[in-house]
């Protein structure tokens, strides 16, 4: 078991090898990096054209991990998710094809353009990491994660995604325009071939299990916990929100927190830990009033408020409460 310095710079060595192909965007890649050691799923929320493709590919490719990509569009049945029985005529019995689930990494590619019966083909998988066909489960490979793009801008022919569904992602990032001195980089380094293309295996998929099972151990303070959860119960009184965070978005906060520390070299998880993972493990699980949205309030408006408003704990390093 290696200490959580080599830990953490296993995983930097990640995030620098995946930052060659996406320039300029360190926070994104960082969160993505937690849902990955988390073993939990992304949605990638932003206009087409900023990476948000290349940024999945170059992820399983830094970690050694299959890649499925599923193009969703408004005919796409579920069946082309999860995989299909065919009858095999020789031995008379039904054969299961697996269909692009059963990878390790699944890019489910503008994923708000399939129907939302499609879209629940998604569900057990992302929970239960197996698919059921004909009464049969299938178990998914390990490490397995989702990672879903939409574009926010386009709702012609688009099917927002239920909150059930919202709610098994455990990041919501934006990749966002480049700066202008991170977009020349990126000219320069397409100029004679894709980036991507070089891209080499940082890690296997095996040491990232090992890493996933060993981030579980990093402390969270008594302090830490009770913050967690009176911010998700704030979320749920507040007069603005109709909808708050869910206990499974208390547990995708408590779990990126260790994450993150542990990319940090620390052993204890920090309030700042918290307040930096607030809005990409939350925003996504609140629906603000009708009355909050005409008033142009958003869930990371409101997520802000409660920031400031509920008390800091006063954990020092030790794992311990202050005096």
């Amino acid at each position: 078991m290696q200490s959580v310095q080599d830990l953490a710079t296993a995983v930097q060595r990640v995030v620098a090898n995946v930052e060659r192909v996406i320039v300029g965007k360190a926070e994104s890649v960082g969160f993505s990096l937690i849902a990955v050691i988390c073993q939990g799923h992304v949605l990638i929320e932003d206009v087409p054209g900023v990476g948000k493709t290349v940024l999945t590919k170059a992820i399983a490719r830094s970690i050694g991990c299959s890649f499925k990509r599923i193009q969703f569009t408004p005919d796409l049945l579920p069946s082309d998710v999860t995989g299909v029985s065919i009858y095999n005529q020789k031995t008379g019995n039904f054969e299961f094809r697996p269909g692009p689930i059963m990878a390790q990494i699944v890019l489910a590619d503008e994923v708000n353009r399939a129907t939302p019966k499609t879209q629940s083909a998604l569900l057990e998988a992302m929970e239960e990491a197996q698919v059921t066909m004909d009464g049969v489960s299938y178990q998914l490979p390990r490490p397995f994660m989702v990672m879903a793009t939409q574009n926010p801008i386009e709702y012609e022919g688009t099917f927002p995604l239920p909150e059930a569904q919202l709610d098994r992602f455990m990041m919501n990032i934006k990749l966002g325009y480049p700066q202008p001195a991170d977009e020349v980089n990126i000219l320069d380094t397409h100029q004679h071939h894709h980036p991507l293309d070089d891209l080499a295996q940082i890690m296997t998929a095996e040491e990232l299990v090992s890493i996933q099972q060993q981030v579980r151990a990093i402390h969270v303070d008594q302090s830490i916990r009770e913050y967690i959860v009176s911010l998700a119960g704030a979320t749920r009184s507040h007069p603005n929100i109709y909808l708050g965070v869910s206990p499974r978005g208390s547990l995708a906060l408590f779990r990126a927190s260790q994450a993150l520390a542990a990319m940090r070299g620390r052993g204890y998880v920090i309030p700042d830990d918290i307040k930096l993972l607030a809005k990409p493990a939350l925003a996504h699980r609140i629906i603000v009033t009708p009355a909050a949205r005409v008033r142009s309030v958003t869930s990371s408006v409101v997520l802000d408020e409660i920031l400031q408003s509920v008390p800091v704990p006063n954990a020092w390093v030790g794992g311990g409460r202050g005096r």
